[in-house]
């Protein structure tokens, strides 16, 4: 699996400019390259942009396994162009499509969404929900491995009594060098592994640097232990990720 394929959140405004300029011209046909990513952990890559638009049948299975599951009214953060919110509307749920990118936004919107709301997750506090969506490794907004608490406390404070959060991420631990004993070679610099720094380009538009953040299921367990929240692992994927289903503790 490259990073690529989970890094379809958007961050900053500059960030989302150029995200939300390659969605909007794949919608209106004006479709000729991808979105260039570079990362402190790889080389260049692209996110290609039709993947974007996928249907249910062509995204991974955790990813829908994770619609499957969704229930009620949901909050799809991050939403990009809107596959996942489009599919569950579709079904007949209330989903509200959440994403800090006015091109994203308007490409919902024209895509048929009814329910859209522009800005950051961290500054959205109108209502609860039945479940919230973080996919494509959502939980990358959170930044760092430090700020996963607040992060954590926030999405806790969007739900309703017994709804649940449901959320991908990837163990990142492949793309290092393994030794002979099995081990990892892992930089001794303090920070959390997962802990990787981005930026993006398309059609000439490049992002500032952004922090994003791989967490693996033992150490997210660990801090909603510390949160009062449950996590479950409820599938793992074939190259290091897998779907958790967070809900609040009784």
């Amino acid at each position: 699996m490259q990073l690529k394929s989970h890094l379809c959140k958007n961050k900053t405004p500059k960030m989302a400019d150029a995200f939300g300029k390659a969605v909007l011209d794949y919608q209106k046909g004006l479709y000729t390259e991808d979105i260039k990513t570079f990362s402190s952990l790889d080389e260049e890559d692209v996110i290609p942009v039709p993947y974007l638009f996928r249907s249910f049948h062509k995204m991974p299975k955790i990813e829908q396994k994770a619609l499957e599951l969704a229930r009620g009214k949901v909050l799809d953060i991050g939403a990009g162009a809107g596959s996942h919110s489009l599919y569950l509307q579709e079904k007949g749920l209330d989903v509200t499509a959440l994403d800090n990118s006015k091109g994203c936004i308007a490409v919902c919107k024209e895509r048929g969404i009814k329910s859209v709301v522009l800005g950051s997750i961290l500054e959205y506090s109108d209502t609860r929900f039945d479940t919230l969506l973080l996919l494509m490794n959502g939980i990358g907004l959170a930044g760092k491995l430090k700020n996963l608490s607040h992060f954590l406390k926030h999405l806790a404070s969007l739900l309703m009594p017994n709804g649940q959060v449901l959320v991908d991420s990837s163990d990142i631990i492949y793309m290092f060098e393994q030794d002979d004993d099995g081990g990892y070679w892992i930089p001794d610099n303090g920070d959390y592994y997962g802990e990787v720094k981005f930026k993006m380009e398309y059609k000439g538009m490049e992002t500032d640097e952004f922090d994003w953040v791989y967490i693996d299921f033992n150490t997210l367990k660990n801090a909603c232990e510390s949160n009062n929240l449950n996590c479950e692992l409820v599938l793992s994927g074939e190259h290091y990720d897998y779907l958790a289903k967070l809900t609040l503790k009784k």
